[in-house]
């Protein structure tokens, strides 16, 4: 009995599929970094210490700068934490002082106008107009009156 160990076209086509849609099962909700972060750059800095000569231990000054580079990328990443925040409370502020006004919205397709009935807060604001909730990075205009067609903010 002899056995094939050669695949067909076919038989390699299907099992380069499988593969490939294993492959994106498996890779499903991950995205590939472009830039380091403060958890790599700790996980590199205690590598480094685990497999330097003895011999050679490292200098105090670039012990000294790795440090100062890891707490400058804490800094860094508190602050962009921190304008986050703020932008976000911002956004949340700008579309409370819509409530009552009217508004023009482009929802991507028509241009919606009305009244702002209600306001959801958070990282992406909402505003209630005809009904109807739309993100506050949609709104066009803001009028200073009820009516429509009233004087833009």
């Amino acid at each position: 009995m002899a056995i094939n160990s050669v695949l067909s076209q076919r038989e390699v086509a299907e099992v380069t599929k499988m593969v490939t849609d294993y492959n994106k099962t498996i890779n499903q909700g991950r995205a590939p970094q472009q830039e380091l972060g403060k958890n790599d750059f700790l996980k590199l800095l205690v590598t480094q210490l685990q497999y330097q000569d003895p011999t050679k231990p490292m200098e105090d000054k670039e012990f000294i700068s790795q440090m100062a580079q890891f707490s400058s990328l804490e800094q860094m990443t508190a602050m962009a934490e921190g304008f986050n925040k703020v932008s976000d409370l911002l956004s949340g502020g700008e579309a409370v002082s819509a409530l009552g006004k009217s508004v023009e919205i482009y929802d991507g397709i028509n241009t919606v106008q009305g009244t702002v009935n209600a306001v959801s807060r958070g990282q992406n604001p909402e505003v209630m107009v005809n009904g109807s909730y739309y993100p506050w990075s949609q709104v066009l205009k803001v009028y200073n009156e009820v009516s429509t067609g009233g004087t833009p903010l």
